[in-house]
């Protein structure tokens, strides 16, 4: 079934490699096109290239999600090695033709909006030769994108567990999570409410907040806010501007906010606790693994340039989801 025909030289490619290696990493064909921006078809065919070429299933699908076959098993660390001498190749390369380092960044939704764009500009503006990139994606997806090198730095919340093993996390900004609608909402000037009572609003949120893993996620999980209740937006301005039409309640980064409550287009509920105070993680490979572009970027995090930059908003419009280079090239 998975042979290749006679006289079938087709060779095994970088981009089949990726694959497997993220549908392994994250269990599902789904989880690795949303993390390569690519579609779910474009990821099975890669798959079901790899498959072919190599005479086994590598992985298959369970009630419980994808397993790897004995031989995918075995061949999960080999491909991720050969990825990652791939990007060390590409990195060489580009050293030897006196190219910029070429550092990729990814982020959950929130922060590629509003803090992450004025902070890379201003580390862009003191390291030269350095060229960052940045994109969006899930904060469950962050382990993988790290140790395949399809991202050098992310930005979201602390990483942890298993698929974290070999990346180190560092806090990088504390924020302050409220609630807010519109002035004439119902619940506006009442309190303090309990998180109990917005269980019955509508849900006004970012693409962060539908991440299981983030902290909006894990709230509404926590408050097991039904999905009926949930609208997601394109960003968390669009999101704003849906509560200040009488949409609903949605959650807000405290500073990010402010100037739509002081022009009184939105309003903060009186919520029990609130504001939350959160922080946000910036990840890496271990020290020892970093490039010196990931090192400068993660030194310059603790200068008060930085701090500065990440409480300035622009405005900025979100990035499109997170694409390396090198799969804007063969995927198009």
């Amino acid at each position: 079934m998975y042979g290749s025909a006679p006289g079938d030289f087709t060779l095994v490619t970088l981009t089949q490699l990726e694959v497997f290696v993220l549908v392994a990493r994250l269990g599902s064909v789904k989880a690795a096109a949303d993390a390569l921006g690519v579609s779910e078809p474009a990821v099975s065919g890669a798959l079901a290239a790899l498959r072919r070429q190599l005479d086994d299933p590598l992985v298959t699908r369970t009630p419980t999600g994808m397993a790897l076959s004995p031989a995918g098993q075995r061949f999960v660390p080999i491909a991720s090695q050969i990825v990652g001498l791939a990007a060390e190749g590409e990195a060489a390369v580009r050293s030897a033709n006196g190219s910029p380092e070429r550092v990729r960044t990814a982020a959950t939704s929130t922060v590629a909006e509003f803090v992450a764009p004025p902070l890379i500009a201003a580390f862009s503006s003191r390291a030269a030769n350095v060229e960052t990139t940045l994109g969006v994606a899930e904060s469950a997806a962050m382990p993988a994108l790290l140790h395949e090198r399809l991202a050098d730095v992310c930005f979201g919340p602390r990483l942890t567990g298993e698929p974290a093993d070999g990346i180190a996390s560092a806090a990088m900004m504390r924020y302050r999570l409220v609630v807010v609608a519109s002035p004439d909402f119902h619940l506006a000037g009442r309190g303090p409410l309990r998180w109990e009572t917005l269980v019955r609003e509508d849900w006004l949120v970012a693409p962060s907040g539908i991440d299981p893993s983030s902290e909006v996620g894990m709230l509404m999980q926590r408050l097991r806010v039904p999905d009926r209740r949930v609208r997601v937006f394109p960003n968390q301005a669009a999101a704003w501007s849906a509560a200040a039409a009488g949409g609903g309640v949605a959650p807000a980064i405290s500073h990010l906010v402010k100037p739509e409550i002081d022009r009184n287009v939105l309003c903060r509920l009186a919520v029990e606790s609130t504001p939350l105070n959160l922080m946000w993680y910036v990840s890496t490979l271990r020290s020892e693994r970093r490039p010196p572009g990931v090192a400068a970027l993660v030194r310059f995090l603790a200068t008060s340039e930085a701090v500065q930059a990440m409480h300035k908003s622009d405005g900025a419009v979100p990035p499109s989801r997170f694409r390396p280079p090198v799969y804007v090239t063969l995927w198009s």
